[in-house]
């Protein structure tokens, strides 16, 4: 169902309003999801994951050729630490200066907009809701 002339107005606004408030944010929603996905998730974690995860099914297959449920077992755990390792994202840590607080001035800056944006958001979604 289409949303209406006013909804696709407000939707628009709110577009708006959440690029003046978080641009990195709303850059990564307009991006699309697979593009945000394929950033996430590097393919060398892929990899190397799904290498790990066909030595596991190896030991699977060993542990019930051989009868022994502790092969087994531990075949199924390689495999199910491959197959995490190859949908974890990769994360790369910066080094910070100890002892700053730029970052929390910042984070209290962010936050006292953002309930700044989620009281414009409330009374938007109360003035709806009454018919106005």
């Amino acid at each position: 169902m289409p949303l209406s002339e006013h909804e696709q107005r407000l939707l628009d606004q709110l577009e708006k309003q959440l690029g003046a408030d978080d641009p990195t944010f709303a850059h990564s929603m307009n991006s699309g999801s697979s593009a945000v996905r394929s950033a996430s998730v590097s393919p060398r974690n892929i990899v190397i994951g799904s290498l790990v995860a066909l030595v596991g099914l190896g030991v699977i297959v060993t542990g019930v050729a051989t009868k022994l449920i502790l092969v087994g077992v531990l075949g199924f755990i390689i495999a199910g630490a491959g197959i995490f390792w190859a949908t974890t994202q990769s994360q790369k840590k910066t080094a910070q200066p100890a002892g700053t607080n730029r970052h929390r001035a910042s984070s209290r800056q962010k936050q006292e907009q953002s309930s700044g944006f989620m009281k414009t958001l409330e009374y938007k979604w109360d003035k709806r809701q009454n018919g106005f």
